[in-house]
């Protein structure tokens, strides 16, 4: 049974370390929520690790660089692993080629230039669609605008070509703001519905966890069942805890807040139950917001 606990502190003396999601749980793209920003701060002062661990598709300076820009302060968390950091290993593996269209906006092309001090790999060149070996995909090219069937011609043409579509964030979308935008995760589900091969290395997938935990390691050695996995997203943050081991904690005002009753600051228990049945994955704790 999943408790509904009220603050991240009335269960926190369980957890040495966090793995605590980005968007919808501590930002919503535009700035940071206060009281969320405050929890972590509470947990890392009273000795935890707080790994920020998100889907974003650029690797970890550029995310620390947009955390900056809309001002979640350092002391909030010790480390950032996103889902560009592990997908640069994939990429770098050779893993959709080494000639690779990118499918994205120019804000990702940190991706492909800011790589990480023990990269080690084939050279990879990025070059028209036509002259692709594969695909890597870090999001729409204007995600205020498109969907992905306006990319269905151009995954039409990658799959008679035999290209795979490496995912650098697995989620289908995420809420800037108030406006909800698709992601790459969208890209790639509907390349897999089309019969095309994608490659994924964000959470839920195990990539990013092994990254994360050897950054944690890093800091501070900390076994499977003293870590917490939190998140808004039940595909993502939660069965990705989940198939690695970890207790999750899940945010119910975030992505799915709709679904738990009229006030998202009170979430109906029943409801929320039978969201946890609906998708036969259930988190070992929920929280309205995360306080």
């Amino acid at each position: 049974m999943t408790d509904l606990i009220h603050r991240l502190a009335d269960i926190s003396d369980r957890y040495d370390a966090v793995f605590c999601d980005l968007w919808g749980c501590l930002h919503n793209g535009v700035e940071p929520f206060p009281d969320a920003v405050a929890a972590l701060q509470q947990f890392r002062a009273k000795g935890g690790v707080v790994v920020l661990l998100t889907n974003a598709p650029r690797p970890k300076a550029s995310v620390v660089r947009q955390l900056d820009k809309i001002g979640v302060p350092h002391d909030a968390y010790d480390e950032v692993v996103s889902s560009g950091d592990a997908s640069q290993y994939g990429m770098l593996a050779g893993l959709a080629g080494t000639r690779v269209y990118h499918l994205g906006p120019e804000k990702d092309d940190s991706f492909f230039t800011d790589l990480p001090d023990d990269a080690d790999g084939k050279e990879i060149t990025r070059v028209p669609l036509d002259q692709a070996e594969g695909i890597i995909c870090t999001g729409l090219f204007d995600d205020q605008a498109e969907t992905p069937e306006d990319y269905r011609p151009t995954l039409l043409y990658a799959k008679q070509k035999g290209m795979k579509l490496l995912c650098t964030n697995p989620d289908i979308v995420v809420d800037m703001g108030d406006k909800r935008i698709f992601c790459a995760g969208a890209i790639a589900a509907l390349y897999t519905e089309m019969g095309g091969e994608s490659l994924y290395f964000g959470k839920p997938h195990p990539p990013i966890y092994d990254l994360a935990r050897r950054r944690l390691a890093a800091i501070k050695r900390v076994p499977d069942d003293r870590i917490l996995a939190l998140g808004d997203g039940i595909h993502t943050d939660i069965q990705g805890g989940l198939s690695e081991g970890f207790d999750t904690l899940f945010i119910t005002g975030g992505l799915a807040a709709t679904e738990f009753g009229p006030d998202p600051e009170t979430p109906d228990p029943a409801m929320l139950q039978s969201y946890f049945d609906s998708h036969q994955i259930a988190a070992t704790a929920a929280i309205a917001y995360l306080r």
